[in-house]
């Protein structure tokens, strides 16, 4: 069956546009979105595809679903924002805008070790039961009080949910904001960036339900990744939840679709410009680049080379043929490239999840189209 694709695409990206088709009969996709900008303008914005396995209900133009971890973008451009600003020193100890986190012996943790993975904190202690991952206060003062699971600053460990509110408390003391407002003003709004990170519920009508993974071997339950992935532990189908939504989890519960994080992160890869705006500096822009840790992440158990609140390309993860080229991606596969180099910004979006942490053949080869597409 030929999934109808809708949007638009420059001829020049053609390669990307049979990229996205051949994602829907080779790849089993069931609905998607692809956005790609070069210099601060659209030159991909294309969606297929369908909401629901029956394939009754279409992906429309303005459909949003959780995006996992590709939030977390957003909240690392929120905080570079306020250290483009200074009103954050990101190599200050974290303790000087949140003095309670200084116990249990985190003193000497820096506020760049939250954007790099490397603060020691990936997952919790105390249990994280009922919906203690939806209170804010509950889930910053246990962090406050938890001692480092490694020494901080020394390697990284995938902070897979608890980075959000990390990095979101230190925008909460700078600013007296929660991120999720100070995101939607500074950066969604100027933009017109059609993502949120606490999702109003007349936003559900457009809101798509995620499609499970099939599940994939659990890791040593005793190991710093299965303490990790178990607490907070979050089931795939929690997105599905009004408090899940409503909530801000800025490492995992953002909801958008391509364009609307290309429309937040073009700025990143075009110094500082987006849609006629000025977001932050292009010397705030390349803090990305200011490299914090490489080699084997502790719960991912693969090789990331980590720059400020990005990973970067390099010989282990070569996302690009381009140095300046930083990326994430969401469980289940959405993902996010930003090219200084290029002057690119890319996006893929879906609502099918395969089990990857950081991509799958659907994203992977829509970017590599994408460079094809420049040679």
């Amino acid at each position: 069956m030929t999934i109808p694709i809708h949007g638009t695409c420059d001829p020049r990206f053609a390669a990307v546009k049979a990229a996205f088709e051949n994602n829907f009969s080779e790849h089993d996709d069931l609905g998607a979105s692809v956005a790609i900008t070069l210099d601060g303008e659209f030159v991909v914005d294309l969606w297929g595809g369908h909401l629901d396995e029956e394939r009754t209900q279409p992906w429309q133009e303005d459909t949003l679903v959780n995006v996992w971890s590709s939030t977390k973008t957003m909240a690392a451009m929120s905080l570079l924002l306020l250290a483009d600003r200074g009103e954050v020193d990101l190599h200050a100890p974290a303790s000087k805008y949140w003095p309670e986190f200084a116990q249990n012996g985190k003193k000497a943790v820096e506020v760049r070790h939250f954007l790099s993975h490397n603060a020691g904190l990936s997952g919790m202690d105390k249990k994280v039961d009922g919906d203690a991952l939806y209170d804010w206060e509950w889930m910053t003062t246990a962090l406050a009080k938890q001692e480092p699971w490694w020494e901080p600053g020394t390697q990284s460990g995938y902070h897979a949910l608890t980075q959000g509110h990390l990095i979101g408390e230190i925008v909460r003391r700078v600013t007296g904001q929660t991120i999720g407002n100070f995101f939607r003003q500074e950066i969604a709004e100027p933009t017109g960036a059609d993502f949120h990170i606490g999702a109003d519920e007349a936003l559900d009508t457009r809101i798509g339900n995620l499609v499970p993974p099939k599940s994939g071997p659990a890791p040593d339950p005793d190991s710093i990744a299965g303490r990790t992935f178990t607490n907070p532990g979050v089931d795939a189908t929690e997105p599905r939840k009004r408090k899940w939504r409503a909530a801000e989890i800025p490492a995992a519960n953002g909801q958008g679709n391509a364009r609307s994080i290309v429309r937040a992160q073009t700025a990143m890869a075009n110094g500082g410009q987006a849609f006629g705006k000025t977001i932050m500096s292009e010397a705030g822009t390349k803090r990305i680049f200011e490299k914090q840790s490489e080699g084997t992440d502790l719960v991912l158990g693969i090789p990331v080379t980590f720059g400020m609140g990005y990973g970067l390309n390099s010989a282990s993860t070569p996302i690009s043929p381009n140095s300046n080229t930083a990326f994430w991606g969401g469980y289940g596969g959405s993902s996010v490239i930003i090219d200084q180099d290029a002057r690119l910004c890319f996006s893929y979006v879906m609502n099918k999840m395969e089990s990857g942490l950081l991509g799958d053949p659907r994203g992977f080869g829509l970017a590599a189209a994408m460079y094809m597409s420049m040679a």
